[in-house]
């Protein structure tokens, strides 16, 4: 809980640290302690946690999805109060007595579901849930029949959407998990996720067998899951004590000793090879086998309490990758790693200089993106197995030959395929605004308009035609058009959400023009600045402004430029065909 705490605190402080240390910081949280507080069942501190990551690694992503969440709060309490109020009636005239739950989603678990199932936000249903807790006597038929009126009455009331429909009362989750989830559509065509349970399923879903990590799929064990109900149980109840009584962690160590009696503490599973790699590294790389409690054993035999073990060894013994299948303690795993790397390291040194002597009478380039590629068709994890595999004559060096022959051909396919995928992605995103519900006039936008003034382009995020975008109503300058994913949405929709106009585009761009500004980070080459400008020139853009500075301590050119484009269309193909240029390595819009 400590631990959980001071990683909360260095979340929330992440700016203080240097990159190379956020970065690391940053993953050890997704990976180790988001999974700990969700298992706890700590799930403001797991929401908090998540959302940090995301706004540290995703920021545009991070800053679009609150955006949209804080412009829509209005709409979404509109929402539910249109939505109860039909049903009150009809529910209180039948006697059934319940309560409602209200629930939006976090700004990570959205992006995530729309990464899933390759969704827009708008594509996401179930950013906001409704659920019924109905108080009921706690009999089987009787929950299961109300639940299914007070479907009857919903769907009565709200056009449904079949597909998807969760029946979980008549079947129920494996871990016990029991509720009715429907979607329904109301009349302004806005959908809404409905979540149907008696007060008994709500517990047993929030505190039983249903939660946390069970509800989630993952597997555990009756001590362990016992264990940390009670610490949950705890903290949720600290007034009343009874810490003396929380049952004990399972052991996940045991103890053995040396002939000599000396005491050695191991994880469980531990065998004999991993008590020698414990005494010394050396003598677990000659570790030829052993003797438990006086009895010759392999290397594979695995220990348990009390058991006193004697190392047997060999001059010529060598570690082989079959260990790491049965060496359990981090200790040993990593020391027969860095031998098995020694040796293929030497190998890998000999396999470089005979692929570099061919390539050199090839007068062939073999750089290390298009050997990535090779690695990755031949499924090689390193590039010092791809060289030790050379060098053991396991890959022949004209099959290396004929891939980089290749390589321009593929490379040229891929550039159409992305372009495609680009393509079709522009083509199926929608206009966030457009099915956005309430009472306030759309302002539509037309390139045309803008000699109008009757509004601008904000200068802070250079919006163009196409993109996702809000209008916010100055003092002195009109109506200003923000992107949605503007650094200052935020902040203006949060703080004057009077001042805020829904627009949209008009259907196609009427002539005109939008500028719009670019970064692009790439390697040091003479060729680079001129295949930027030429990708530029060949689409139905001008160059406005450009401006390289050099990086020597990265290597790299930083490149920024004002282009002008008739739609955000254009620029997105402007971007993708840039991104795959040679040298280029980051590319994004300011």
């Amino acid at each position: 809980m400590l631990k959980l705490a001071d990683r909360l605190e260095v979340m929330r402080s992440l700016e203080i640290f240097p990159k190379s240390s956020r970065d690391n910081k940053v993953l050890e949280t997704l990976m180790l302690y988001i999974p700990l507080a969700h298992q706890l069942g700590l799930y403001n501190i797991k929401r908090e946690m998540e959302d940090i990551y995301f706004r540290y690694t995703e920021p545009v992503e991070y800053r679009a999805i609150t955006n949209k969440l804080k412009a829509t709060e209005r709409d979404r309490e509109r929402l539910m109060m249109d939505f109860i109020q039909p049903l009150k009636q009809e529910l209180s005239e039948e006697g059934i007595k319940y309560k409602l739950k209200v629930r939006t989603k976090a700004a990570y678990s959205i992006w995530m579901k729309m990464q899933k199932q390759k969704v827009p936000f708008e594509g996401v249903f179930d950013v906001f849930a409704i659920r019924f807790i109905i108080d009921c006597e706690q009999d089987p038929k009787v929950e299961k029949d109300l639940c299914w009126k007070v479907f009857s009455y919903v769907t009565k009331e709200y056009e449904q959407d079949t597909t998807r429909l969760r029946d979980w009362i008549t079947n129920p989750k494996p871990n016990g998990y029991e509720s009715l989830h429907i979607t329904v559509k109301n009349k302004r065509g806005a959908y809404i996720e409905v979540q149907i349970r008696t007060r008994r399923m709500d517990d047993e879903a929030e505190n039983g067998q249903a939660s946390h990590w069970a509800y989630k799929g993952v597997k555990h064990e009756e001590q362990l899951d016992k264990w940390l109900k009670s610490v949950r149980y705890a903290l949720e109840h600290p007034s009343q004590g009874g810490q003396e009584d929380l049952p004990q962690p399972p052991s996940r160590e045991i103890f053995v000793f040396t002939p000599t009696g000396e005491l050695r503490i191991l994880s469980a599973g531990a065998t004999v090879l991993d008590f020698a790699f414990d005494i010394h590294t050396g003598l677990g790389v000659r570790c030829t086998g052993g003797k438990v409690n006086g009895k010759a054993v392999s290397i594979r035999e695995k220990l348990k309490t009390g058991d006193v073990v004697e190392i047997m060894s060999g001059k010529n013994q060598k570690p082989s990758p079959d260990w790491l299948n049965f060496v359990v303690t981090s200790k040993a795993r990593s020391r027969i790693k860095k031998e098995l790397d020694e040796e293929e390291y030497k190998k890998a040194a000999q396999g470089r200089e005979l692929l570099g002597r061919r390539l050199k009478n090839w007068k062939l380039e073999f750089p290390d993106d298009m050997v990535s590629e090779f690695l990755k068709k031949r499924k090689i994890p390193t590039q010092n197995s791809f060289y030790a595999a050379i060098s053991d004559y396991v890959i022949d060096v004209n099959e290396v030959k004929t891939f980089i022959q290749d390589h321009d051909k593929m490379a040229a396919l891929a550039v159409d395929a992305a372009k495609e995928a680009e393509a079709a992605r522009i083509e199926a995103r929608s206009e966030e605004w457009e099915n956005r519900q309430g009472s306030d006039d759309i302002l539509v936008l037309n390139a045309k308009d803008l000699k109008n003034l009757d509004y601008k382009m904000a200068k802070c995020c250079h919006p163009v035609f196409g993109d996702d975008v809000f209008g916010f109503v100055t003092r002195t300058e009109g109506i200003k058009i923000h992107r949605i994913s503007c650094p200052n949405a935020s902040r203006l929709i949060s703080a004057y959400p009077y001042r805020i106009q829904k627009v949209r585009w008009a259907e196609t761009p009427s002539g005109g023009s939008f500028q719009s500004s670019i970064k692009v980070v790439a390697g040091i080459e003479p060729s680079v600045i001129g295949d930027i400008t030429a990708v530029v020139s060949s689409f139905k853009a001008s160059l406005r402004t450009f401006n390289v500075t050099e990086n020597h301590r990265g290597g790299t050119y930083e490149i920024n430029m004002r282009i002008s484009v008739p739609s955000n269309m254009e620029l997105d193909k402007i971007i993708s065909r840039i991104k795959v240029l040679p040298h280029v390595t980051k590319i994004s819009r300011q």
